[in-house]
This record gives C-alpha cells, sequence and structure tokens, in this order.
C-alpha cells in the first residue's frame, strides 16, 4: 500500500464527509420536489374562471338592489348578510351547490313577482 501525504488524506475524509452530505441533501430534496397528487376537489375562487358564477352573481346584485332585500336574502338561505355580502361583492369565495340553487330559485320567483324572503 502506498502511504499517503496527511494533508491529502485530511482533504479525501472532508470529500467523503461531503460525498455523504451532498447524497443525504439529494434524498431530501427528491422526496420534497416529488410532484404531488392534484386533488380534483380544490377550491375554485371567484374570478375570470367562473363566468356563470360571474353572470349569475350580476343578476342578483340588480335584484338586491332595494333596501333590506339583502338581509331578507340572507334570513331566506340561513346564513349571515355577511357571507352573502363575501358571494356577491366581496368575490372572495363561492357558495356551495344547494345555496347557489336556493338563490338561482330566489331570482326565478323575484322575477315571477313572489317574495319567497317574506
Amino acid at each position: 500500500m502506498i502511504p499517503i501525504h496527511p494533508t491529502l488524506k485530511l482533504w479525501l475524509d472532508i470529500g467523503g464527509v461531503l460525498a455523504n452530505v451532498a447524497e443525504v441533501g439529494a434524498k431530501r430534496a427528491k422526496k420534497a420536489l416529488r410532484p404531488r397528487r392534484r386533488a380534483s376537489y380544490k377550491t375554485r375562487r371567484p374570478g375570470a374562471g367562473t363566468p356563470m358564477w360571474n353572470a349569475c352573481a350580476t343578476m342578483l346584485r340588480d335584484q338586491l338592489r332595494p333596501l333590506g332585500a339583502k338581509v331578507r336574502l340572507a334570513r331566506f338561505l340561513g346564513i349571515p348578510k355577511q357571507r352573502l355580502n363575501d358571494f356577491l361583492k366581496g368575490r372572495s369565495r363561492l357558495p356551495d351547490a344547494e345555496l347557489t340553487l336556493q338563490m338561482l330559485n330566489w331570482l326565478a320567483q323575484m322575477r315571477a313577482g313572489r317574495d319567497l324572503s317574506l
């Protein structure tokens, strides 16, 4: 066996330690960067990707212009007025399917001259 200079041996030992650390780091990075399964139930937000809701919200806002109409609709739906405001003006959240159907029913009844919220 050929004798190795002490300085060279030190550098080889440091290189070995760095290689081990790099290997562990690469495994952790691979695990962290692994593509996650995309859930099909991802929450949608109102905006350009929800044109049907945008049209519905515009029609509802037009119907809710009279004083007290928003409070009556919120009571009819069984939700706080602030939540209704989030749906229609705040554009920060979308109602679930049942609430949307109830809103559309209320809108149709109002246009027919019947107010379900009284």
